[in-house]
């Protein structure tokens, strides 16, 4: 859920400045040092990753230790805006290390960051602890913050040094104090987490066994505040022995003086505060023979205290910090392998873009299949939370996976359905176990039905069935929920007026009446993706409907509305018809910043976190019918030429993936390979501030992984735009298939690689074989002529613009103009 622009404004209004500060320069001189040394051959991918991107420009990435997909991800939690816990900003200080938490969402109030822990050196004694949050709060030193694959580590301006590593649902934390500086002691948090949403929970230590199980229950980070998820922990102390628990007890305090420790007591039961802050508490504890390093195990778990223990005991056992570093580092490097580059001949910036967007494409969503509750307890499905959303990720993100990763695809759509079985509609934007707000309606039909033209040949072994799937769409597509902001779509008016109208009576279902042209917009994509599965499944009559609605996004164009001298947009609409003017230029970048343009109540804008100027370009499969409503091929480019040289383009903002693609379906290709080069270099670095606005569950990530590859994917589709790769060679494999696809790009230039182009450097192609054989047109191919059954495929670049700016060939595809005819 793009997010960026509604926490900037969050954070502006509260006075928040974020000042850079870099990770330890030992980071990018690491990555550097790498990417030279590679020779090809066995290669450590790993190697070429920097976490820090996107730490910085509230880009809410999660730098922590995680494996792929993985539950637990161990950062530090600070203070400020911090949703994914750590941010680089140093005039934040540090609440303390913990094992859960989101990467890349723009939850304004945070998501996780429960079960902190934070060293401390404590020379009056247990009693003189700085247990409370404000008190314990402390800077870390300049330049010492480092992390890669698997690793996470900071040092405290006191010198005690923290490190993380992890598994999917455990892990270790390893401390390092200076050397004679004490007892060691630990203050572990109950009740804090980032959002501060406690609402009650329990503590227990076991001295003898040296174990402290924690749970309770918290608030989701971006859903309804009624709801609650539980969270565990199990923290084991000893070490396998190696280590002598000293004193120990339990403690309480706020913020007016309360500030109470019992030595000796080994539980706490809590209630919510009703009344006021969250009622903070915990445990306190310390070593004996004032041990220098302290590693302590970290199992986690949304079931039980007990299968938290039992996850720590599987997963880590009694493995050592750098054996659980290597072995995630080897599901990375299996993962990041995927994608495989030729290194030497690629810019070292972009090699290091490529693989940090990739690690990041592959750290969320979270699989927290076993560790189920509600009313997916003990579901046989698989189980991935923190869909932060399914808006963001259905036009970049699973696209990506599905040219390399199938297994995966197949289980996140496995769990897509397993909601619709569950719930009665797919999830939308599910945080912290719970139901999350819908921002576009039921973004989910995009996502399933791109695994299912991608993939129905292969479905049923991946343990998918087709017509469940399409019954799961339908649901989303026909059955009005009594209540649709967080579940499914507001179809009874949809279908009745073709449109989403604004100010209806609406007398069957609730929901926020906001965000009218967006939703029909976003719903009329939806139907393309049912329209994409009916005709898999020869259901011709569902085709034919589906068709027709996929095209109801026509019912909301205002062909009056006139904005710097360009003829019509995108707008709400009333129930009788007549349209509410709202300016195009609303939600923009060059909006007054007076404008709500996200979930709230008085959002009357009619879009989602975007302007009309923006929403307007919104037909991925009808992009050829745009261009007639906007005048022709010219009115169209020049249109697109001042909506980026006018600035209201928005970088980070999902509606806006493809319109840099747009000039394609004017004939313009070459145009589109400027665009993107302008997008990526004026957006996209290897600096922590190096992503536009939060990563939306890594839908920045994928955007840009994309474009340095020379691809556009059309979601719910087969097709794949063409465009001019940032690298000379790459090859996509795809395991599952056991098929390896390698795209070489003849004539390559590196100076091309920089945005404005250099006069005479060969950037825009020229042709493209696939196999041997030219494709028809050099504007776009097919997945199953390319990564479905693998090859050899050849972008032929030049230098003459003026004589490639034409896709040589047919357009991409449009449902106006017959496109997709049929299914491959």
């Amino acid at each position: 859920m793009a997010l960026h622009a509604l926490a900037l404004l969050l954070s502006i209004s509260a006075g928040l400045v974020l000042v850079s500060a870099q990770p330890s320069p030992r980071v990018q001189e690491r990555i550097s040092a790498a990417i030279a040394a590679a020779k090809g051959g066995s290669v450590n991918y790993t190697a070429f990753v920097n976490p820090f991107i996107g730490t910085d420009n509230y880009g809410d990435v999660c730098p922590g230790a995680s494996v792929p997909f993985g539950m637990a991800k161990f950062t530090t939690d600070m203070t400020g805006y911090a949703p994914a816990g750590y941010i680089t900003d140093s005039t934040q200080t540090v609440r303390g290390l913990s094992p859960l938490h989101d990467s890349g969402t723009g939850s304004s109030l945070g998501t996780y960051g429960n079960f902190e822990i934070m060293p401390l050196l404590c020379p009056g004694g247990f009693d003189t602890c700085t247990t409370r949050l404000q008190d314990r709060e402390r800077y870390r030193k300049n330049n010492t913050d480092d992390a890669y694959p698997g690793y996470f580590a900071l040092t405290l301006n006191n010198s005690i040094k923290m490190e993380a590593t992890s598994t999917r649902r455990a892990g270790l934390e390893r401390f390092t104090f200076p050397k004679g500086s004490g007892t060691p002691y630990f203050v572990l948090d109950l009740a804090n987490d980032l959002p501060a949403s406690f609402a009650g929970g329990t503590l227990d230590i076991d001295p003898e066994a040296g174990r402290i199980t924690i749970g309770g229950y918290w608030g989701s980070s971006f859903g309804p505040g009624r709801y609650n998820y539980q969270a565990f922990a199990c923290y084991d102390l000893l070490n396998n022995g190696a280590q002598k628990l000293g004193e120990y007890g339990v403690w309480t305090g706020d913020s007016y003086g309360l500030d109470a420790k019992g030595l000796g007591l080994t539980h706490l039961n809590l209630s919510v505060n009703l009344i006021g802050a969250p009622y903070q508490s915990g445990a306190l504890f310390s070593y004996l023979d004032e041990p220098e390093e302290i590693t302590i195990r970290v199992g986690v778990s949304f079931r039980s205290a007990e299968q938290a223990c039992a996850n720590a005991e599987t997963e880590v056992g009694s493995a050592s910090f750098e054996d659980i570093v290597s072995a995630s580092q080897a599901l990375w490097n299996e993962k990041l392998s995927r994608v495989e580059i030729d290194l030497a001949g690629t810019p070292p910036n972009v090699t290091e873009m490529l693989y940090s967007s990739l690690y990041r494409s592959f750290l969320t969503p979270n699989n927290a299949t076993d560790e189920t509750q509600g009313v997916f307890a003990d579901t046989t499905s698989f189980y991935f939370d923190s869909l932060y959303c399914s808006w963001d990720t259905f036009r970049t993100f699973y696209p990506l996976l599905a040219l390399h990763s199938p297994l995966e695809f197949a289980q996140i759509v496995d769990n897509y359905i397993d909601g619709y079985r569950k719930m009665g509609w797919m999830p939308e934007c599910r945080a912290n176990n719970l139901p999350g707000w819908t921002q576009g309606g039921s973004s989910g039909d995009v996502i399933v039905a791109h695994f299912a033209v991608t993939y129905h040949d292969e479905a049923q072994a991946l343990g998918i069935d087709l017509q469940e799937l399409y019954d799961a769409q339908v649901a989303d597509a026909q059955v009005n929920p009594p209540e649709w902001n967080t579940l499914g779509r507001q179809v009874n008016v949809y279908k009745e007026y073709g449109y989403v109208p604004f100010a209806v009576l609406d007398t069957s279902s609730t929901g926020r009446q906001t965000r009218e042209g967006s939703r029909t917009l976003e719903y009329a994509f939806e139907d393309f993706g049912l329209r994409q599965v009916a005709q898999l499944l020869n259901k011709t009559e569902d085709e034919a409907y589906y068709t027709n609605r996929s095209l109801w996004y026509r019912n909301v164009w205002d062909p009056t509305v006139v904005s710097d001298g360009f003829k019509g947009f995108m707008q709400k609409r009333y129930p009788n018809g007549t349209f509410s003017y709202q300016n195009p230029i609303n939600c923009s970048p060059q909006d007054n910043v007076t404008t709500e343009c996200s979930l709230q109540g008085d959002n009357v804008n009619g879009f989602y976190e975007s302007s009309s100027w923006e929403y307007s370009w919104f037909a991925p499969h009808d992009t050829a019918y745009l261009i007639t409503l906007m005048g022709g091929n010219q009115t169209f480019v020049n249109r697109l030429n001042h909506f980026f040289d006018a600035g209201y383009y928005l970088a980070g903002n999902e509606p806006s993936f493809q319109t840099p693609i747009g000039y394609h379906y004017a004939n313009r290709p070459t145009l589109s390979v400027d665009r993107v080069r302008q997008v990526v270099f004026e957006n996209f670095d290897i600096t922590p501030a190096g992503i536009p606005g939060n990563d939306d569950q890594a839908a920045m990530a994928t955007l840009l992984s994309f474009h340095l590859l020379g691809l556009y994917p059309v979601p719910s589709s087969t097709e794949l735009l063409i465009l001019s790769p940032f690298v000379p060679k790459y090859t996509i494999h795809n395991t599952y298939l056991n098929v390896s696809t390698t795209v070489t790009v003849k004539n390559y230039d590196p100076t091309s690689i920089q945005y404005p182009i250099p006069s005479g450097a060969s950037a825009y192609v020229k042709s493209v074989t696939v196999n041997g054989q030219a494709t028809e047109s050099r504007c776009h191919f097919d997945f199953y002529d390319t990564f479905k059954v693998g090859g050899e495929i050849v972008i032929e670049l030049t230098s003459n613009k003026t004589e490639v700016d034409s896709c040589a060939g047919s357009l991409p595809q449009s449902i106006s103009t017959g496109g997709f005819a049929s299914a491959r």
